[in-house]
């Protein structure tokens, strides 16, 4: 059974073990600092964080002793010169039917945050920033490029570097990130039996698959419906809040997604709506797909995106084990009065029957069989970001 947890969170990186039957957090490195993720490559071993510093930037730190010192990994993540991106801003307009316009304006790109990182065979690590970049590193992180057939995508306005493109973009914002309202990659699937073919997820753009290694891209987002727009079936501007596939059985994918939960059995060729609004169980951030069953899932589901609470301040976690047909609410052991938990998009995880979330008021769960009951771990650890296994 899994017995060690890895938390990012607003001051620092904490290391959560099970000892003697039970879950202890302590610090362990980047006090004060800001930490969007942390993981392990399940490869090297190597411990690599990811880091926003609010004078310095975002960097990448490194332990390869479990966590007891770090260092500046050998490479950074930039821009290389001469990258663009078609960015918008919003504005009141009257008469438009939503009350708002944009405008659109080409911009330099430069590093807002790096949001996560996944690991590939190979010394393959790949990391997703905002504003929409795919960093790719073939020696372990000796080095990174941008994947630019990603960021030169026709859906974003083309190639940017050669010229003006066409001059519109299908990319839109994230308010992920301090500063400026530009699109941010948050999750990247990798596919275990063919590593070539990956999953990224945009916030706002859509799932977009590659099945050559980086060199094309397409999306996938078959099913998906923008019920809020007037064109429910557009193919882009889909906002996935977070996507995870089960690692046994990769044909089975997970989605959370702004207008609800969405499931897809057949490699994220298609998706279907698996929410049950009048359960609760719609909005929210996080999901987590179990490594064995596809058809097993969890979910931290809240009011909305405009009331970013627990929902009637009773905080429950969502499993379902038939691919989203039924849903059972778990709540023994946690909260179920004054709770205003949100559980952001890289604080649920699960691993060998043990689930895990963190909540942005400092609260860490721990649950040690599937959901059905749950363990306080800590309730004063700052803002929690992101949460894995190790």
């Amino acid at each position: 059974m899994a017995s060690r947890i890895l938390v990012g969170t607003r001051k620092g990186t904490f290391v959560v073990d099970k000892t003697g039957g039970s879950w202890r957090a302590q610090a362990a490195g980047h006090a004060g600092m800001g930490v969007s993720f942390v993981a392990r490559d399940p490869y090297t071993g190597r411990l690599w964080a990811l880091l926003g510093h609010g004078h310095w930037g975002a960097k990448l730190s490194i332990s390869d002793d479990e966590g007891a010192t770090w260092a500046d990994a050998p490479a950074q993540i930039k821009y290389p010169e001469g990258a663009r991106y078609i960015g918008q801003d919003m504005y009141a307009d009257d008469a438009s039917d939503f009350g708002i316009g944009w405008r659109i304006s080409t911009r330099p790109a430069t590093l807002a945050k790096l949001w996560v990182i996944a690991f590939g065979p190979g010394g393959r690590i790949h990391v997703g920033t905002i504003p929409g970049g795919l960093f790719v590193s073939r020696d372990a992180g000796a080095s990174f490029e941008l994947n630019r057939p990603l960021w030169n995508h026709e859906s974003r306005g083309g190639d940017l570097f050669a010229g003006e493109g066409k001059g519109e973009t299908k990319w839109f914002g994230t308010p992920a990130s301090e500063g400026e309202f530009a699109p941010g990659i948050h999750s990247i699937v990798i596919d275990p039996r063919h590593p070539s073919r990956m999953l990224v997820a945009v916030s706002t753009a859509g799932v977009i698959e590659t099945r050559d290694g980086g060199q094309t891209w397409h999306s996938a987002n078959k099913g998906m419906l923008l019920e809020h727009t007037p064109e429910p079936e557009a193919e882009w501007g889909h906002d996935p809040h977070y996507i995870e596939q089960c690692e046994g059985d990769p044909d089975h994918v997970w989605q959370q997604n702004h207008t609800g939960i969405y499931y897809s059995a057949d490699a994220a060729r298609s998706w279907r709506k698996v929410s049950v609004p009048e359960q609760g169980v719609h909005f929210g951030f996080p999901i987590t797909a179990d490594a064995k069953n596809g058809r097993t899932a969890w979910v931290v589901p809240g009011r909305s995106d405009q009331q970013r609470t627990a929902i009637d301040g009773r905080l429950f976690v969502a499993r379902t084990d038939d691919g989203g047909q039924t849903w059972k609410a778990l709540r023994r052991g946690l909260p179920q009065e004054c709770a205003y938990d949100v559980v952001y998009r890289h604080a649920l995880a699960n691993k060998e029957g043990v689930v895990a979330f963190g909540s942005t008021t400092g609260n860490l769960y721990v649950s040690d069989d599937g959901g059905e009951s749950w363990t306080t771990v800590g309730n004063n650890l700052p803002p929690i970001y992101s949460v894995r296994f190790a």
